[in-house]
């Protein structure tokens, strides 16, 4: 890791005692858990924006509309 950029980050004291029981059971640095849930909190982004421009084509639908839609049809 020795292009690893330094941060701070300030956690509520009991999520940071969570952590550093997690790291001590896993044998994992809080550094090493954390890069691990950004990644992945990433990578769910980078999923729902590749979903975003697969559907930018597909017709809008008004939600005004919609409800009275509803309404008419008797749905609520």
């Amino acid at each position: 890791m020795s292009d690893s950029k330094r941060a701070t980050v300030y956690f509520d004291p009991e999520v940071h005692k969570a952590l550093r029981l997690r790291a001590a059971v896993t044998d994992r640095s809080i550094s090493d858990m954390v890069n691990e849930a950004v990644r992945a909190v990433l990578a769910e982004d980078a999923e729902d924006l590749a979903v975003f421009d697969e559907r930018a084509d597909e017709p809008t639908v008004d939600f005004d509309d919609f409800v009275k839609s509803l309404k008419r049809r008797g749905k609520i």
